[in-house]
């Protein structure tokens, strides 16, 4: 059940950036004995696979910064956060030092199933949203909501490996920041087609003919 939480914790947040819970995953089992790989995906900790999830985070960093570039970088993950949320699953549900339940050890293709239908779920949240932010800020959002979600995939990994728990509440708080989000560019949407006009009144007449 924990290591379950974790898996779902770091899916949902590589679903942000995948390459961010890889990595930080990666770093723990290589230099602790905190998570232990399971057979096949010791890769994972290689001086190969760190390097390599570097080089492209570092390259997620920047393209997901700028207006425009986001949106067709976002398309692009759209094969590689929901595979990745998968992999991270499988690696952690059946990691020794996360989990003590054979169970999962021996049924590892329901955590990839669980990765990957949890973090393409987040990432289709996103690729929705940030368009329409671009568009309603001229570009200005595209940065700082980068960011935050950067640093999201970090705390959410780092709670999903350390405080399993709490993986819950942060699950959570994102789905209600995705709702509020859709209320916003619903509404935002609703206000552009209309062209600004005034809503009806009270008499149910619009308010210039009122």
């Amino acid at each position: 059940m924990i290591a379950a939480l974790t898996g779902m914790g770091l899916s949902a947040a590589a679903g942000l950036n995948a390459y961010i819970p890889f990595l930080i995953v990666a770093l723990i089992a290589r230099f602790t004995d905190y998570i232990t790989l399971p057979a096949g995906l010791e890769w994972i900790d290689s001086w190969w696979a760190i390097g390599i999830g570097a080089v492209l985070l570092l390259a997620e960093v920047v393209l997901d910064k700028i207006p425009a570039v986001d949106t067709v970088n976002d398309t692009i993950q759209t094969f590689i956060r929901p595979s990745m949320g998968g992999l991270i699953f499988a690696a952690t549900s059946s990691a020794q030092n996360l989990d003590q339940s054979t169970w999962m050890q021996e049924h590892s293709w329901v955590g990839i199933i669980l990765g990957v239908v949890v973090s393409g779920l987040v990432h289709s949240g996103k690729m929705v949203a940030r368009p329409v932010l671009n568009t309603g800020t001229v570009g200005t959002a595209a940065p700082v909501v980068s960011t935050v979600e950067d640093f999201s995939s970090v705390g959410l990994s780092l709670i999903a490996i350390f405080l399993p728990l709490l993986v819950i509440l942060a699950l959570a708080l994102m789905v209600w920041i995705f709702i509020w989000l859709y209320l916003k560019v619903r509404r935002w949407r609703r206000d552009r087609d209309s062209g600004g006009a005034g809503r009806p009144g009270r008499s149910g007449q619009h308010p210039d003919f009122a």
